[in-house]
């Protein structure tokens, strides 16, 4: 029997990150990486009668141990999906520079410092998937959040250029709103935002999955989102700024 190749999952116990790992077991060996040990634990204890789990506690806000994570996983990831990622309810000068900065060490450097580590043996070797999870907040104007995520999604799209015919595909996961504890943990209510407009988690995993393996360099899921994706991308930017300012006052004013 042939070895199984290894998937590496960052924020792994819960939304996105879990629907790849639930999506993945049954090919692949799994390293998942999130900060709460005993969530990694309860998912490993879910999937083990599937695959081999293998549990990693590490805050990719702290340089350190990104790069502890990074020297484990760099000759072992066949597969990197770099998931972790938080949004923050305040304003830009409501909240504070700390957590600013962090939202930049964890879904811009960590995504930057996981990928520079993996990418070389994938290329190495002709064959590896990175799916950066990225969002169509990165085609809005939505504070430090959107503008980490416009950055995942170039990021991903010039290695997917660079490496194209390698065997290599990078690809940028951009979904819209997915039922996951995300804004249940930023505090924002989203009572507002119609149920048409909510996506399955497993789905996404599954979609994002499909069009890494063809290769492309974004993956929209549904077609909604890949319209809305289209008219971000073209519209023009005074319209684009006007209707981001009118959603997020109206999520700052939520209960």
């Amino acid at each position: 029997m042939s070895e199984r190749s290894t998937a590496v999952i960052t924020g792994a116990t819960s939304g996105i990150g879990l629907g790849f790992a639930r999506l993945l077991a049954p090919t692949h060996d799994l390293v998942l990486v999130a900060r709460d040990r005993a969530r990694l634990d309860q998912v490993a204890a879910e999937l083990s009668a599937r695959t081999r789990v293998t549990v990693e506690s590490a805050d990719l806000g702290v340089q350190a141990e990104v790069d502890r994570v990074a020297s484990l996983i760099a000759n072992r990831a066949d597969v990197l999906i770099n998931n972790a990622g938080f949004g923050l309810r305040e304003s830009f000068t409501q909240a504070s520079v700390e957590r600013e900065q962090q939202t930049i060490d964890v879904m811009v450097s960590a995504v930057m410092r996981l990928t520079h580590a993996c990418l070389p043996r994938m290329v190495q070797r002709n064959s590896g998937i990175v799916i950066n999870v990225s969002s169509v907040a990165g085609w809005i104007t939505s504070g430090t959040y959107s503008s980490a995520k416009a950055w995942v999604t170039n990021f991903s799209e010039s290695l997917n250029a660079t490496y194209r015919g390698t065997g290599v595909h990078v690809t940028a996961l951009c979904p819209g709103y997915v039922r996951t504890e995300f804004h249940q943990r930023m505090g924002v209510g989203m009572k507002g935002v119609p149920a048409w407009m909510w996506l399955d988690v497993d789905r996404v995993a599954s979609d994002a999955w499909r069009d890494a393996m063809k290769g492309k360099a974004i993956s929209v899921p549904s077609v909604r989102y890949r319209l809305l994706a289209q008219f971000l991308r073209i519209a023009p930017r005074s319209l684009v700024r006007k209707a981001t300012a009118s959603r997020v006052r109206s999520a700052l004013m939520s209960d």
